[in-house]
């Protein structure tokens, strides 16, 4: 995994990946040894537990300014959906004051630079499917299963 911040906060995290090197390329690193030390200890930590299937909080600010303010919205929505639970694409859309915009809502979670601290894979279709994932599927199933949130 890789974690990107500015003085302002977290900007992006990449999900877990086969290799450092390809966590580091997929977040632009250039300098490739100097970024590899652990820079975010509280977040690592929650990030470990998380995925050994614990209750996190995530409760880090967060630089979201390079996005438009509609997809930061939608982020913000996704933030409030609780640890164990899932909302819909509608859900989002209503939330954000726009209830027919859920595939805009789907393309904005699309383009998340902080999945899991931004809880993204918890949005699901009104019918209890998936939906997409910029993670792929596969985890997106995963990150449900370790919550214990059922889906199609």
């Amino acid at each position: 995994m890789g974690v990107t911040r500015s003085p302002r906060g977290l900007v992006s995290l990449v999900l877990p990946c086969p290799t450092a090197d390809g966590a580091l390329t997929a977040l632009g690193a250039v300098d490739k040894k100097r970024r590899q030390a652990t820079c975010f200890p509280e977040l690592e930590k929650k990030l470990r537990e998380y995925l050994a299937g614990k209750r996190v909080t995530f409760s880090e600010t967060l630089d979201l300014m390079a996005a438009t303010q509609f997809r930061r919205m939608v982020w913000f929505a996704a933030q409030g959906i609780p640890y164990g639970e899932s909302r819909s694409y509608a859900w989002v859309a209503g939330r954000v004051g726009n209830p027919k915009a859920c595939r805009a809502v789907g393309q904005a979670l699309g383009k998340n630079p902080l999945p899991i601290v931004i809880p993204c894979h918890r949005v699901l279709t009104s019918s209890g499917g998936l939906g997409g994932f910029s993670g792929g599927l596969g985890t997106k199933r995963r990150l449900l299963r370790l919550e214990n949130i059922a889906c199609l």
